[in-house]
């Protein structure tokens, strides 16, 4: 526990800290003041932020925000919340490295579509989040800079890529994150560090500024310690984008009012317990989550519904992904964009091969070299085109479940947080272990992981699945079990 710091406090729910700072603007400095001790006090030791804003200029931006919003204080639906953005989010001014040596003196000239609307709102950036470089890993320990630690047991990963967005929300570092995800790095790192995140349906949010690991599944979203907090920023940065070609042609939603209005109604649900899914899990897991399940099958109904597709849903995923990120990558070559070394007396290719061999990591080279593989003449069709085949066959079951049920659940990692180090030894193993996870990002569902219990102190989530657009259903189920186990608000202990 950090000294003179009252944990009631931070942990408190953003929508009650909301009625405070309007109430009483000046209130934001003394919370800003207690985050800062924690973060003084955990940093060190999580290492969940990659730039950090000092407290100054924080001070300085929140008296600017008063000054300037007299009168629309009341209207702003985050004012005075401090929020950590995953670095792999355009911030104007504010550094923006990915993670990779090839963009760590970065600064973007213009902010994300999702960072202008959390400003407009009152927001306050407190720092950028420590990841796996360019989003490629499932644990933030392929960060360029230093890898991550759980709060909740420091010899064990936070997951990934948004580790350090699920970090800095666990340890109290932050009330509310941004995350983004293209396999799972949202609803990974939660399930992880125990806290509640979600991804929403692609092209529900707007991916301009959000710089590209592979552009078909990658989707930005909200991470939180509860529900409503996640329904708050699902509600701000949701919503149409002419920036962005593949936002959809949708208004905004008070996802908040959609939520409270079916937890009013409670509507009964059909719910599809995924039999694999459970299967392949890890004993201790699986029995967790089927307990939880269980408590959700006492008012639902629930029936088991089987997903034969295994070994090729992963290896589909990995294909795409890997085929699309070599194509986002390219561009960084030390001319256009990327790390700079001296030109004098060399070849443009002597150029090239030295800003990608020093700007690009061992996994970043690993799977923009096997995307490049995939994508060359001769192995395109074998490859890459069977995995976009498959990734319809994959949609059109989902579509054929989703008559008979309204939402699936399993658990959402099928395995406990490694120990750091685990899987280095073991790449495929945690390859492996995203199958849970890429399947909404395949198919563009949304997809929420939602905390349930605990095993020897270590956290364990379900992850909850429906139809495009229905974010809704999923955060009312997300109520029902925040209802049922008490889970929400619960900020690690660092040791």
């Amino acid at each position: 526990m950090v000294n003179n710091v009252s944990y009631k406090y931070i942990s408190m729910p953003i929508y009650k800290l909301l009625q405070e700072f309007k109430t009483d603007p000046m209130k934001v400095f003394d919370y800003l003041e207690h985050v800062y001790r924690v973060i003084e006090s955990v940093e060190t030791k999580i290492k969940a932020f990659i730039t950090l804003m000092p407290q100054d200029a924080v001070f300085r931006r929140v008296e600017t925000l008063i000054k300037e919003s007299k009168g629309k204080i009341d209207s702003m639906k985050l004012f005075g919340i401090p929020i950590a953005v995953k670095d792999v989010i355009s911030t104007k001014g504010i550094r923006t490295t990915c993670a990779s040596r090839m963009l760590e003196n970065y600064i973007p000239p213009y902010n994300a579509t999702v960072i202008e609307r959390l400003i407009n709102e009152g927001s306050i950036i407190i720092g950028k989040t420590n990841m796996d470089e360019f989003a490629m890993g499932s644990t933030t320990e392929t960060s360029a800079f230093y890898p991550t630690r759980n709060p909740w047991d420091l010899s064990r990963v936070p997951g990934g890529s948004s580790g350090g967005s699920a970090a800095a929300v666990s340890s109290g570092e932050a009330p509310i994150a941004l995350g983004s995800d293209t396999g799972g790095s949202i609803r990974n790192p939660a399930a992880f560090c125990g806290i509640y995140g979600l991804k929403p349906t692609y092209g529900l949010v707007s991916r301009y500024g959000l710089i590209a690991y592979a552009s078909s599944m990658d989707q930005i979203g909200p991470m939180a310690r509860n529900t409503i907090d996640l329904a708050i920023l699902l509600s701000i940065i949701a919503g149409h984008d002419p920036k962005d070609s593949t936002s959809l042609p949708i208004g905004s939603k008070n996802y908040v009012a959609l939520v409270k209005e079916l937890v009013y109604k409670e509507p009964k649900l059909r719910i599809g317990i995924i039999k694999e899914l459970f299967e392949n899990s890890d004993e201790n897991v699986k029995v967790k989550a089927y307990k939880v399940v269980d408590k959700l099958c006492t008012y639902h109904e629930c029936l088991t519904v089987s997903l034969p597709y295994g070994k090729q849903i992963v290896a589909a995923y990995y294909i795409i992904a890997m085929a699309e990120a070599s194509s986002n990558l390219a561009r960084f070559d030390g001319v256009r964009y990327g790390l700079k070394v001296p030109f004098e007396n060399k070849s443009w290719e002597e150029v090239y091969l030295e800003v990608r061999t020093k700007g690009f990591g061992y996994e970043v080279k690993k799977r923009v070299a096997l995307g490049a593989y995939i994508l060359s003449v001769g192995y395109r069709d074998m490859y890459y085109i069977r995995a976009l085949k498959f990734r319809r066959i994959l949609k059109e079951t989902f579509d054929k479940i989703f008559r008979s049920v309204d939402v699936v659940v399993s658990p959402t990692m099928p395995i406990l947080p490694p120990k750091l180090g685990e899987f280095f030894e073991d790449p495929i193993k945690i390859y492996l272990a995203d199958i849970n996870t890429v399947i909404a990002n395949l198919i563009g569902i949304p997809a929420i992981s939602i905390p349930v219990d605990f095993y020897n102190g270590l956290p364990i989530a379900i992850q909850i699945m429906s139809k495009q657009l229905t974010e809704e259903i999923l955060l009312y189920l997300s109520m029902q079990l925040e209802e049922k186990t008490g889970f929400r608000n619960i900020i690690a202990e660092v040791h």
